[in-house]
């Protein structure tokens, strides 16, 4: 068995990437049935919301989620920190606190090192550790391409959960993480990507988006979601959705991450940028002229990307300075909710 195998070659996509893309989920999940019989559910899959939530007494509700993908970076133990930062963080997005994981192991036995193998395992309980979260029990298979993730559980006052439908007009959009992990993924691939931003990468994916947990106590936040595998636009426009508003999106705001502009500009890019596109296109009107890897970046596929907040814009000055405090240093006010029908509006 080789001790040097490439983690990504492994996999035909990785990370958020592997994502089936929006429209093909919404197809899927149109034949689901109706969740609103149950009480208890205060969140259930009508809303393509980041957890399913329910309602355990007049004090607490439980979140619930799970996430896994394939690798998205070599190192095992750095795939294994990642994926599990990218599947707490659905906890985090409703404003609650994590109590709980279990893990979810899909790995090609016969291919890979069984070390490589524990190498993942150990880094998302590393990161498990950091949150404060036990990794107590779950369940492994066999299989031809490597999956890791967890299945994350969490609670919440049932008045303080946030979701991704309650935005309102005029609220300022807040995001808190720079964006271009998809890009630095396909970079990584072509073996284009420089150490400093492979540094920028590790330091992004693993970075805890603890601040949701204290979103809920500030007056003025009324809407909230994490940017993952259906990009900026896609995740604004189920926020838009939502809502039942229009969302202004201004592409000179959002922060990117270091070095993407020039590897976008250059073409890089990963093919799930192109199946969002093309699942929800249609609900997104571009500025005449726009060049297209702005269109590419705007759609790229986040693995364990920040946080989307939809607030008031009183609250907005003291929001980003609690996100700058709390380590996310490249937060900024990307859009707004504005009237109108559900769609995204992309401003140069």
């Amino acid at each position: 068995m080789p001790e040097d195998v490439r983690l990504t070659s492994l996999a035909h996509g990785g990370g958020c990437g592997c994502k089936l893309a929006p429209a093909v989920l919404r197809d899927i999940l149109a034949t689901m049935p109706a969740s609103a019989s149950f009480a208890n559910l205060m969140v259930g899959t009508e809303t393509s919301d980041d957890a399913a939530v329910w309602r355990l007494n007049e004090d607490q509700a439980l979140v619930a989620t799970t996430d896994f993908f394939m690798p998205v970076v070599d190192d095992p133990f750095e795939f294994g920190r990642i994926a599990a930062t990218n599947a707490l963080s659905d906890v985090y997005a409703m404003g609650a606190k994590p109590i709980l994981a279990l893990a979810i192991v899909g790995m090609p036995v016969g291919v890979m090192p069984v070390e490589m193998i524990r190498q993942i395992l150990l880094g998302g309980a590393s990161v498990c550790t950091k949150a404060g979260v036990p990794v107590a029990g779950g369940h492994s298979i066999d299989s031809k391409e490597p999956i890791y993730g967890l299945v994350a559980l969490g609670l919440v006052h049932p008045k303080k959960l946030l979701t991704n439908r309650t935005g309102r007009v005029g609220d300022l959009l807040i995001l808190t993480k720079p964006i271009g992990v998809g890009v630095y993924s396909a970079a990584l691939k072509q073996n284009r990507l420089e150490d400093a931003c492979y540094a920028a990468l590790i330091a992004s994916t693993t970075q805890l988006n603890t601040l949701g947990m204290d979103l809920g106590e500030v007056a003025g936040v009324h809407a909230l979601t994490d940017v993952t595998g259906f990009g900026l636009l896609g995740h604004a426009l189920e926020m838009a959705r939502g809502a039942g508003l229009a969302v202004q999106i201004d592409m000179a705001a959002v922060p990117l991450l270091p070095g993407v502009e020039a590897l976008a500009r250059e073409g890089v890019r990963t093919g799930a940028a192109t199946r969002n596109w093309e699942s929800y296109g249609e609900a997104v009107k571009l500025p005449a002229g726009l060049d297209s890897w702005r269109r590419d970046v705007l759609c790229d596929p986040q693995t364990s990307g920040g946080l989307l907040i939809a607030a008031d814009p009183t609250a907005v000055p003291a929001l980003l300075a609690m996100a700058k405090s709390a380590g996310f240093l490249h937060s900024a006010v990307v859009g707004q909710l504005v009237e109108g029908s559900p769609r995204i509006l992309v401003r140069s």
